[in-house]
């Protein structure tokens, strides 16, 4: 008998989706809306981008800390208490009129990414069947992709027509509507009771949470090397057109949204590692077949929905893995996740800047191998060790979950 959702669960996890779209809209928007922000705030467009990688920053050091200090907490609070902050720095930076008073709103709603992003990830396999857990995760990243394939286009679109401060004033409004709905409607769910400060801050000594950590982040720093230099790599294919630009990356957000399905679904039925294996060298596949591929609007376009599916279900298999390593410490494990996502963010446009000048073919090729030492990082973190018991916080012990850690999906 198939396990389902259930029309409740499916309305929190739904909830909890929309939370994070308004997260990635925010995040993401800010890069069509470059220029038009530097003419408002009399800056360059390469000075507003620096809030980009100081917003990035502030997420990545803030997750895990936000988690250790309010573990304890109901963490329908804390997510609600994220939301406030997101609708008070983003209505603080729509209403900005100094470049400094749209930092400062930037890093006020970093401060409430923190603090949503991890508990929202964290709560949504807590409140299903652990037969369906890879589809609740699946369901709530949804949000993060429709942030990238609708809400940023639609972001750019309605500051083309109005201002540059419309689209942010809209996530502030929408942000400030939805705490106290989640508030009302994700009740329930108790944080970390009994666990010190000093336990939740050693999770990392997990090695199994260090390698999946690191997957994550090495997953992450291959995405955005190609998604940011997208219309380098795809400018024969384009021939500079930003209409077929555009195409191409909705093409891949569409195609991410059924790899969240995907992704959701096999680490259900086969687990994290499997499903990890599979999409990673798919992955890895498309970005190398994008090489001789790049002149054929066509084939490109194929290549995208190839990376888009298989990036966004690599994306749900980790935090799956993340999630069940050890469940009492899943919302300090998925805050890492977090943090590493936005580090992968922040030096992705380094790297990739410093490969693009080889051409973008040695681009791809870092990308790649990216995603190939994530996959090696991912299968070490499986391999069985000695020991079998462990004090340190975050081992799962051989009973917990009906096997030992080193046997988790």
């Amino acid at each position: 008998m198939t396990t389902r959702l259930g029309r409740a669960n499916t309305l929190r996890l739904s909830l909890l989706a929309l939370a994070l779209f308004i997260v990635g809209t925010n995040a993401f928007v800010i890069a069509g809306l470059l220029p038009k922000i530097g003419q408002g705030l009399g800056v360059g467009p390469g000075t507003v981008g620096y809030a980009i990688s100081v917003y990035a920053a502030v997420v990545a050091v803030a997750s895990p800390v936000v988690s250790v200090a309010c573990g304890r907490m109901p963490q329908q609070r804390v997510m609600a208490a994220g939301l406030i902050l997101i609708a008070i720095g983003t209505f603080l930076a729509a209403a900005a009129g100094t470049f400094a008073v749209f930092t400062a709103g930037r890093v006020i709603a970093a401060l409430g990414g923190a603090a949503l992003v991890p508990t929202a990830i964290a709560v949504a396999p807590v409140l299903v069947p652990a037969e369906v857990r890879g589809r609740a995760i699946a369901l709530v990243g949804m949000g993060f992709t429709l942030a990238m394939a609708i809400g940023s286009p639609i972001g750019t679109a309605l500051a083309a027509v109005g201002d540059w401060r419309l689209p942010l004033a809209l996530l502030a409004g929408l942000a400030a509507v939805l705490a106290p709905v989640l508030l009302l409607v994700v009740r329930g769910v108790p944080g970390a009771d009994g666990v010190s400060l000093r336990d939740r801050a050693a999770v990392m000594r997990n090695r199994h949470i260090v390698f999946a950590v690191a997957a994550s982040l090495l997953m992450m720093l291959a995405f955005n090397m190609v998604y940011i230099f997208s219309a380098v790599i795809t400018h024969e294919a384009t021939g500079g057109d930003s209409s077929r630009t555009a195409l191409l990356l909705l093409v891949y957000g569409m195609a991410g949204i059924a790899g969240n399905f995907l992704g959701g679904r096999l680490s259900d039925r086969i687990g994290s590692r499997r499903t990890l294996q599979v999409v990673l060298v798919v992955q890895c596949a498309a970005f190398l077949t994008l090489i001789p591929a790049h002149q054929s609007m066509v084939a490109t376009a194929a290549v995208f929905a190839c990376s888009g599916v298989a990036g966004t279900a690599a994306s749900v298999a980790i935090q799956y893995r993340l999630a069940v390593i050890d469940a009492r410490y899943a919302g300090v494990a998925l805050a890492w996740y977090s943090t590493a996502m936005y580090i992968g963010i922040s030096i992705a446009p380094l790297i990739g800047a410093a490969t693009l000048p080889y051409g973008f073919a040695v681009l791809l090729a870092a990308a790649s191998a990216s995603i190939l030492i994530a996959l090696l990082a991912s299968e070490l973190g499986h391999f069985r060790e000695v020991r079998t018991e462990s004090a340190v916080p975050g081992e799962l012990p051989p009973t917990e979950l009906g096997c030992s850690p080193a046997r988790v999906r």
